[in-house]
């Protein structure tokens, strides 16, 4: 396992500053007992506030302060920065805004209503020196840097106010869809972007890239499908990098930064195609990794990866935690250590010497099951960390079957007729994943405190993936154009029949002219929604012919082949039939609840502290059925007064717990779920916790407020 470029000594020394490889330094504080200033609350991302005013003892005393309601409504994933009394957001639709904190007051707001994203957004970044304060966000392709006053872009950054997320890519990245969801991470002048980029085959590259604040040009890249001459280059096929049908191996999620050192941590997704990968044989670095790099140059110091050639979708969810943590050394004494840790989809947590990459607990490379589809090659081991436990369920028997289902014998016949080991390879016959896509972890991410306590919600529901062959040209020679260009793209997620599966997030498109117009599902197609990419590199001939077939449209002369789209497309031999969660017919989990869970780790010592089910079926509870957990998105935020705040859940809940013993002190109805991570504050003497209630996932409905509670 390579983790080192250099060894830390004399020549790291140099590099990064002798005083700066000390063992107890700690990085800049995550607030000032005043500001949320930055995304997850810190540059550390441990959502860690030092506020005490709101506590244990008074939570039970918290009103509504205020409220703000969007001009648009559905998922809001932000996690709002406040700083000098105004807080920063962005509505459903990605229009950034700056409210009055103790108010809820609008001061500004960014975005052209007419020209609408069906995106979603995790927040914003902020940037000051002297009087210069910037907001740095996306909106689709472009980044964006806006007078933090008054909402208005500054004209000197990259064209008249925006850069554009696709330099830096390469000439064969240029039309390819690219957007970010996460707040990029200020180091300096430099603001490194994390991007989103389509997974199947043909997606666009993932490279790490860092862009100057004041002018928008690009500062530095880390390819990520190395180069020649560059390490990992021969852990993919040759030229790799300059396959255009190779991509991704990006981060998505977020990162953080040790501003002391001048390193920042930057974990990275799979490659793509997700699923299949006999077109990338190797161990593909630096997807999967936990890259350590110079902030100032993108230069690699360290690495880790956690997914050896990757067939099951398993990205880095969230960004990691610089913590610290107390650990015996060599002489037996108790040593303080700066640490990063990473959560996964899997539910591990690994935890590393934040300047060497040293593991701090032993990771083994553990057999695994290989796979039996043509061309694929999977990789013998992957590395398991011995301690801590996972937080998540990773197996699944007979017996864990959902017991307050109506179908468990239908069930039981699915759970017997796919594979479902630990690390099983997907197959034709259909292959257990659990967790599923959505984690284990997800990008909420998880919250830590200065005691090297970590604090993580999961999700606890399997899946199922089942591989086909990709219909080859001849194929689809007798189908219409638009029913081409569906059977191509569209199919994997929304079936052969349209049907779509919503209660894992796939909507039907049958009959979809009699709910929308075209004009609004060309825009989809053009450039996505949520988490569904644009399909930039259709040609206008074939997204017309494409919404023709949706809108039962198309005609076809009898007895003759219909035209084929002219467009090249990417192939591969197989592919996945879609995103199925494993489930009954009333969609209730297969599996015997908890179906998410809210779990303290001690990472000192890599035990538990506490795990608590996390929300509670609403139906099920009504029959007394209770500590079901429910699905969640979005992290926990941890005070210093020994409060644990989180939302997250199906159930449209808000909830306090004593961070020491997991105990609920407080709940309340939010106006929709509120699927984000909170940001508490300080205003004129006061403390505020607020969150963004959008909805409009797992069949919640939508919402668009964003609602902040304090003491009365």
């Amino acid at each position: 396992m390579k983790r080192l470029l250099l060894p830390l000594g004399a020549v790291a020394a140099l590099t990064l500053g002798w005083s700066q490889l000390r063992p107890n330094l700690t990085d800049d504080k995550p607030n000032d007992n005043t500001n949320w200033a930055e995304y997850l609350g810190g540059p550390d991302r441990n959502h860690y506030s030092a506020l005490t005013q709101i506590s244990p003892d008074n939570v039970t005393n918290l009103k509504v302060a205020w409220t703000y309601a969007a001009p648009d409504s559905g998922q809001i994933q932000t996690n709002p920065i406040i700083v000098d009394g105004i807080l920063y957001g962005v509505t459903p639709t990605v229009q950034a805004f700056a409210l009055d904190a103790a108010t809820g007051k609008e001061i500004w707001k960014f975005g052209d209503p007419l020209k609408v994203w069906h995106s979603t957004s995790r927040g914003v970044a902020y940037w000051q020196s002297g009087d210069d304060r910037r907001i740095l966000y996306t909106v689709g392709p472009m980044l964006y840097a806006l007078d933090a006053k008054t909402g208005k872009p500054i004209p000197s950054f990259g064209d008249n106010g925006h850069a554009d997320l696709h330099e830096g890519l390469g000439e064969a990245a240029k039309d390819k869809f690219i957007i970010s969801n996460t707040p990029g991470t200020i180091f300096e002048d430099l603001i490194v972007m994390p991007v989103r980029v389509a997974e199947e085959v043909g997606g666009a590259p993932g490279h790490i890239r860092a862009f100057n604040v004041r002018t928008g040009k690009l500062a530095w890249t880390f390819y990520t499908i190395p180069r020649p001459g560059q390490l990992g280059y021969d852990t993919w096929p040759k030229d790799a990098y300059r396959n255009p049908d190779i991509g991704a191996a990006n981060n998505w999620s977020g990162m953080a930064v040790d501003r002391r050192r001048g390193i920042i941590y930057v974990p990275t997704g799979s490659p793509s195609y997700d699923f299949y990968g006999g077109n990338r044989l190797g161990k593909n670095l630096f997807a999967n990794c936990l890259l350590a790099l110079d902030a100032r140059t993108g230069k690699r110091l360290w690495h880790f990866q956690a997914v050896h050639h990757d067939l099951w979708d398993r990205d880095f969810p969230s960004p990691p935690n610089l913590v610290t943590v107390t650990q015996n050394g060599p002489d037996g004494r108790p040593r303080k250590i700066d640490a990063v840790a990473q959560v996964t989809k899997s539910g591990f947590v690994y935890l590393f010497d934040r300047v060497t990459g040293k593991p701090l607990f032993p990771i083994k490379e553990v057999p695994v099951p290989q796979s039996d589809i043509p061309g694929e090659v999977t990789a013998p081991t992957q590395p398991v960390p011995q301690k801590p436990a996972p937080f998540a369920r990773q197996t699944m028997t007979e017996a864990d079957i959902n017991p307050y289902s109506g179908d468990k014998d239908s069930l039981l016949a699915v759970f017997r007729s796919v594979g479902t080991r630990f690390y099983e390879p997907i197959s034709k016959r259909g292959s257990l994943m659990f967790p599923g896509t959505d984690g284990g972890a997800e990008w909420g991410g998880s919250a830590a405190d200065p005691e090297g306590i970590l604090y993580v919600n999961a999700n606890d529901v399997p899946w199922i993936f089942k591989m086909i062959d990709t219909p080859k040209n001849d194929e689809l020679a007798h189908l219409s154009p638009g029913q081409r260009v569906y059977t191509q793209n569209c199919i994997g997620c929304h079936g052969p029949e349209r049907k779509g599966n919503a209660r894992s997030g796939y909507p039907s498109l049958v009959d979809i002219g009699q709910r929308r117009d075209r004009p609004y599902v060309m825009q989809i197609v053009s450039n996505g929604k949520g988490m569904m990419p644009g399909f930039t590199a259709l040609s206008a001939e074939e997204k017309q012919a494409l919404i023709a077939f949706l809108f039962g449209e198309e005609k076809q002369e009898v007895g003759r082949s219909a035209p084929v789209a002219t467009a090249k497309q990417p192939y591969l031999p197989y592919k996945v039939t879609g995103y199925n969660k494993f489930q009954d017919s009333k969609g209730y989990p297969a599996i015997a609840p908890p179906w998410g869970t809210l779990n303290a780790i001690n990472l000192n010592t890599g035990e538990y502290v506490w795990k608590i089910p996390l929300g509670e079926d609403k139906a099920l509870k009504a029959k007394g059925i209770h500590n079901t957990g429910t699905e969640n998105y979005g992290g926990p935020v941890v005070t210093a007064s020994g409060l644990l705040f989180i939302a997250a859940t199906k159930d449209e809940k808000f909830r306090a717990f004593d961070k020491k013993t997991g105990k609920l002190l407080w709940e309340t109805d939010l106006p929709a779920a509120g699927f984000a991570t909170p940001a508490t504050y300080q205003v004129n003497g006061k403390q505020y916790v607020v969150i963004a209630c959008g909805g409009a996932k797992l069949g919640a409905k939508k919402g668009n407020q964003y609602v902040a509670f304090a003491l009365p």
